[in-house]
């Protein structure tokens, strides 16, 4: 299976259960490891045969702006949905990692696969 991936995209979503969550954003980074959806890329060279990784971040960006999720699981479920749907991609993983949310503790977050039925 081809692949493209996107390592350490850097965004602000609004995503938390506490008080001082729910008041801003927070920056969070995103891992995608994202099943091509054919092979046709290889043979072409354009980009319209492929995922096209500056187009794919911006909607995520944009949905990020325009929502709010209680869970880090949540937000990454959503965006796995997004590239499926959207992207036509017939597999993902989506890593979503808060970003110095708890003291002494780098990273937290989860990660998680989906694929076409």
């Amino acid at each position: 299976m081809d692949q493209l991936y996107l390592r350490d995209v850097r965004l602000e979503a609004k995503v938390g259960i506490y008080k001082r969550e729910r008041a801003t954003t927070q920056p969070v980074a995103l891992d995608l490891d994202i099943a091509l959806p054919h092979a046709r890329v290889f043979e072409s060279g354009k980009v319209a045969d492929t995922i096209d990784y500056a187009v794919l971040v911006a909607r995520i960006r944009a949905e990020l702006a325009a929502r709010r999720f209680g869970l880090v699981e949540e937000l990454a479920a959503f965006v796995a949905q997004l590239v499926l749907d959207e992207f036509h991609a017939p597999w993902v993983r989506v890593g979503v990692a808060k970003l110095g949310i708890l003291k002494d503790v780098r990273l937290v977050g989860v990660i998680i696969e989906r694929g076409r039925a």
